[in-house]
């Protein structure tokens, strides 16, 4: 039975870079015989343009039908100013809730070919192969009360909450543990136990988690300390389980270390691995239609779809050695140029893509 993938281009820069994606699947699909149905649904301010919600009931619904969904991006300074329950970052908000997407992977792995394009030294950053899982569906992102009111002496509040329960933090523990008793079995719980009680719950659960799993090496550290060690000596990493915010900050500053957030994929999985899938980047308005923007963020986001939700780990791997063998013959996308590198748009490096898998 063929697999059923939903395509939601959403803003700016999306289509131009899922259209690239979508070439590189064509070809899987021609040259190595996946058997995979595509359908397309608007999400984000695309959305709110044509029907006036971020997140249509008719996308959800074949968004729940799908096997695995592809993901652009979403939002622009085109809806800044409309009523916040209508903004496109609303509808990405809800469509995580609402497939209760609560385990969001985000590797931060470094291409031999890309070691000049990192702000880092070379050799600070070279090898460099960290995953982030980062709890999605709860934390101050989600937490109750929330909102802007008005005192009673007049002044304006601001009120964000936050907030996890036992079981949000013990699900994505067990997530987080098992991806790294596939990798090199070192865990470390990113948090702010020492001023946070909802982290120091946090802490507390890892920890009692950790001993169902005595073969990977637990450790914690807070999160401002976490962003220093991973400027100072990132390689130290390797999966570093956090929550929603903690790991929104981290996985965004550990893209830099790679080079470009042009480079990162993300995966956002449920309890059975079905997933949404995007790259790390936003929708970059300020480029969107100039066939400038990286789609190798978004050609790396198929190749986890293919792994994570699809269980096609051979067409993960081909996907994955075809971009390496672009950026190795020195392609680069205005990002990531380096002297001596050809510098090429949107469509030409998917083009290349796809050669390279043929």
């Amino acid at each position: 039975m063929a697999h059923k993938i939903l395509l939601l281009k959403g803003d700016g820069i999306g289509p131009e870079i899922v259209d690239a994606t979508v070439g590189v699947l064509q070809a899987l699909r021609e040259r190595f015989g996946l058997e995979a149905e595509v359908e397309e649904a608007l999400m984000g301010g695309c959305a709110v343009d044509a029907y006036g919600e971020p997140l249509p009931d008719a996308t959800l619904a074949l968004a729940r039908a799908a096997d695995a969904i592809l993901l652009g991006a979403v939002g622009g300074p085109k809806w800044d100013r409309i009523e916040r329950d209508k903004r496109p970052e609303r509808g990405l908000l809800k469509i995580r809730s609402a497939l209760d997407l609560f385990c969001n992977l985000r590797p931060a792995a470094l291409h031999a070919a890309l070691a000049d394009a990192s702000t880092l030294k070379p050799e600070v950053v070279s090898g460099l192969d960290i995953m982030i899982v980062r709890e999605l569906t709860g934390d101050i992102y989600f937490g109750q009360p929330r909102g802007i009111e008005t005192a009673a002496d007049g002044e304006r509040v601001g009120r964000n909450t936050m907030v996890y329960t036992e079981r949000e933090i013990r699900r994505v523990a067990h997530a987080a543990f098992g991806i790294a008793q596939k990798r090199a079995r070192r865990l470390c719980s990113v948090d702010k136990a020492n001023v946070l009680e909802t982290t120091e719950l946090w802490r507390e659960i890892v920890t009692e988690i950790g001993r169902d799993y005595p073969d990977v090496e637990l450790s914690h550290m807070y999160v401002d300390n976490a962003a220093m060690q991973l400027v100072r000596a990132p390689k130290q990493f390797d999966v570093i389980v956090t929550g929603n915010i903690f790991g929104d900050i981290l996985s965004d500053l550990a893209s830099m270390l790679t080079g470009s957030i042009g480079m990162l994929p993300s995966a956002s999985l449920d309890a059975t691995g079905k997933g949404m899938f995007e790259p790390c980047h936003g929708s970059a308005p300020d480029i969107a239609g100039q066939d400038k923007a990286n789609p190798l963020a978004t050609i790396l986001s198929l190749a986890m779809l293919l792994r994570y939700s699809l269980n096609e780990a051979e067409q993960a791997r081909r996907v994955e050695a075809a971009v390496s063998a672009v950026l190795d013959g020195g392609l680069r996308t205005a990002d990531i140029q380096s002297p001596g590198s050809k510098v090429v748009g949107t469509r030409a490096m998917g083009a290349a893509v796809v050669a390279a898998l043929r």
